[in-house]
């Protein structure tokens, strides 16, 4: 038997959108950061618990990429511009505000400074009822003392608590759930590392919570009769070290771990080496590896006052990782990190797509694969949507993992898998790629998002052929930056030349192989 099941399956089971919406409870709340982890799925639970919903980002069509897409009022905004948040606020009786940075800039204090002001600035003209935030556990210590992102995330709650509008301050702990960040770091240490040698902030106290149940109380915060302008702690009520976490997750997966404390800090390189064994790169678990270096634990339970305990208790940390793995092998992982880290405007700028008029001028070059197979185009498209991750890039797997792991040497993402094995949506990592554009059944183009000397991107797309079968067509575009991106392309050239042709009849020949496979499955068979 799975040592997971040993968990208690209530806790395991329990919905995390709620089944019946609460009458007179609702309110039209905006959230900003909808894309983002923990926006992406809380709206839907707002939904269901029968608020009305109006989801601000900085790009629409990312917005349009959700299920949930077509429930709820679109806007673009953007904390910087005070006009965009003001309109954004008109008309709303609660501001969920989801934007955290996770980047290394130095001025990035400012910045969320600035947009936590901007924010309360305009709900404060729009007369918004309430606004909640939700930050981040933080021990009782001088500012100074503190990591970062953690100061930053306490000053910005104190500009929202000094607002006219009232502000409710949820403090959570490590979110653990299918694609955090936390837990994509706990999952792959423990999975990759039999024995760990780890810096002393390892017996750090840890109060995780279950995605879930943050969820929970950022809906119930917006059907409050009552304003709040208070800062309340949410956690399990389970206390570990950081290490336990680690061994906690081994024993449900079965695996025997050894976790030895050394007795030096060794923070910048422990975020170094996260960025190393695990999907989130360097820029980012630079600075999470230094939050995650202080105590988390709630100070209290006032949060009972106004908001009671989940129906059925909360999900303790084991049956959140039960959970989190299961979401994991079926494929059902709504949002991710990377959701957070592209919501909170860490990746690279969005660049000009190939087919822009301004790639007239200056060095592109173009590797072009076309292949034709009796396949119709519905099946290569099955392929095509399901690259990279567990299905890998179809070509010379030895040396797509020996670049991943040189891209994660110099910082960069690496091979770092996907949100879903069997569908994309704009905006999804790839691997080291980012959907940049997507023509469901047709097309996708993809962006590099690995070190490189200049902009990558990756083409693929299938058409119908006249008379039957289809056309599969796969370009790989690359501007080089100056002398030294012309240099990166002629030295990957030998490979580019093996790779390329390799994927793209690799591609057409698994689509062929499905498609005869779906012929000689007898059509009785109900597991056909």
């Amino acid at each position: 038997m799975d040592p997971a099941l040993s968990v208690d399956k209530a806790s395991i089971e329990r919905p995390c959108v709620p089944q019946m919406p609460r009458p007179g409870m609702c309110s039209r709340v905006l959230v900003t950061g909808a894309t983002g982890y923990i926006g992406g799925r809380l709206i839907p639970a707002l939904l269901a618990e029968g608020h009305s919903v109006r989801a601000a980002s900085r790009s629409l069509q990312k917005l349009e990429a959700f299920d949930w897409s077509d429930d709820v009022e679109k806007v673009e905004a953007d904390l910087d511009d005070a006009d965009s948040l003001t309109e954004a606020c008109r008309g709303v009786d609660v501001v969920l505000y989801l934007v955290h940075s996770m980047a290394e800039e130095s001025d990035f204090e400012d910045m969320e400074t600035r947009g936590a002001t901007n924010l309360a600035a305009a709900a404060d003209r729009a007369g918004v009822r309430q606004i909640v935030y939700l930050s981040g556990l933080v021990p009782e210590r001088e500012a100074h003392a503190m990591s970062a992102h953690m100061r930053s995330r306490t000053n910005v709650g104190r500009v929202l608590l000094a607002a006219r509008t009232p502000a409710l301050v949820l403090r959570a702990g490590v979110i653990i759930g299918s694609g955090s960040a936390p837990f994509e770091i706990i999952r792959h240490l423990t999975e990759r590392l039999p024995v760990m040698l780890a810096p002393r902030w390892i017996t750090n106290r840890i109060e995780p919570i279950a995605v879930c149940d943050a969820l929970y109380y950022l809906t119930k915060a917006c059907g409050l009769t009552e304003t709040v302008n208070d800062t309340l702690d949410i956690g399990c009520g389970e206390v570990y070290e950081f290490g336990q976490l680690l061994t906690e997750y081994g024993r449900v997966r079965g695996l025997r771990r050894v976790v030895q404390t050394l007795p030096v800090p060794f923070v910048e390189t422990a975020g170094w080496w996260v960025g190393l064994v695990t999907p989130i790169p360097r820029r980012l678990a630079i600075p999470l590896a230094r939050s995650m270096s202080e105590d988390a634990v709630t100070a209290d339970h006032r949060i009972a006052e106004i908001i009671p305990d989940p129906p059925g208790g909360f999900i303790g940390y084991r049956a959140a990782v039960v959970r989190a793995l299961a979401k994991d092998r079926a494929g059902i992982v709504p949002t991710t990190w990377y959701d957070e880290a592209e919501e909170s405007g860490d990746d690279d700028a969005a660049t000009a797509l190939p087919t822009d008029p301004q790639w007239s001028g200056g060095a592109v070059y173009v590797d072009a694969q076309t292949r034709e197979t009796d396949v119709d185009a519905a099946t290569v498209w099955q392929v095509i949507e399901g690259i990279g991750g567990q299905h890998g890039w179809y070509s010379a797997p030895l040396l797509w993992r020996i670049r991943g792991w040189m891209d994660r040497l110099v910082g960069g993402p690496g091979l770092g898998g996907r949100r879903d094995p069997l569908h994309l949506r704009f905006g999804d990592r790839v691997d080291w790629w980012r959907v940049e554009a997507i023509t469901p059944g047709c097309s996708v183009m993809l962006r590099a998002l690995m070190r490189v000397n200049g902009r990558a991107w990756l083409e693929l797309a299938v058409e119908e052929r006249a008379g039957g079968g289809s056309v599969y067509t796969q370009r790989a575009i690359y501007r080089p930056a100056g002398l030294s991106g012309r240099l990166y392309w002629y030295s990957v050239l030998p490979f580019h030349r093996f790779i390329f042709p390799a994927m793209a009849k690799n591609i057409t020949d698994e689509a062929e192989r499905r498609a005869a496979g779906a012929a000689g499955a007898d059509p009785t068979d109900p597991g056909a």
